[in-house]
């Protein structure tokens, strides 16, 4: 028999129910802000419009639509997670704090086919196989801006490894990897896209180890080049 329901057997996020519980409070507001989620919003402050759309890819339950309210930043959200327990929990608590419930989305990056002014993706790209087929989708998407905090150094250096602390019966792998800089750079280039990197606030720039591996966290921001066409 042909089964396919794999992706809810071996899919990390499904299995962590620490992580759970703390997007469930950030969704309600009773945990500390992130640091990230701070910075991010700092700088999309320095490049948006009030009105602009946001599509925060990899969003979770949709916590940082707090970040926005709190500086009262008055963009037009989208949040998009592959994580079906993430955006239910979303859709059930942040319609109390003003965000429609139809503005979360489940589903993958690879079926994205839109156009927005803004692309926030955090903490994901690092736990896929490669930056460059969803980076290439960002840049194909984004009117203005793609925000990006990924692990990111010097060198490439790809690792697959067990991810100790799941709730999972069995050993479930997870990508931890870290990409080049200057290939990042190349391909926005390749795009039309200028490329600046910013230092982590919370790390700043110092490794940090997650799920016992380093992450060497920077912000990437690219941006359409003056006189390019990116409509």
């Amino acid at each position: 028999m042909i089964r396919l329901d794999g992706r809810n057997r071996y899919e990390i996020w499904d299995q962590s129910h620490t992580v759970l519980k703390l997007y469930e409070e950030r969704a309600k507001a009773v945990a500390e802000e992130m640091t990230c989620a701070a910075q991010a919003a700092y700088l999309l402050e320095e490049i948006s419009d009030a009105g602009d759309s946001l599509l925060d890819i990899g969003c979770g339950t949709g916590y940082f639509f707090h970040s926005l309210i709190k500086r009262k930043m008055y963009l037009e959200y989208w949040g998009l997670d592959a994580c079906e327990k993430f955006i239910s929990l979303g859709k059930k608590i942040l319609p109390d704090f003003g965000l429609s419930s139809d503005r979360l989305i489940c589903g993958r990056l690879e079926d994205l086919n839109s156009r927005v002014d803004h692309i926030l993706c955090m903490n994901v790209l690092s736990n896929l196989d490669n930056i460059h087929r969803p980076l290439e989708r960002f840049l194909r998407m984004a009117r203005k801006s793609v925000i990006l905090r990924e692990s990111i150094s010097e060198c490439s250096n790809f690792s697959y490894v067990v991810d100790k602390y799941l709730n999972s019966v069995e050993p479930l792998r997870v990508h931890v990897n870290t990409y080049s800089s200057s290939e990042i750079d190349d391909l926005g280039r390749e795009h039309g896209f200028s490329c600046e990197f910013v230092q982590d606030w919370r790390t700043k720039g110092e490794p940090e180890l997650v799920i016992d591996y380093p992450h060497y966290w920077q912000f990437v921001i690219l941006q359409p080049n003056v006189g390019s066409s990116n409509d």
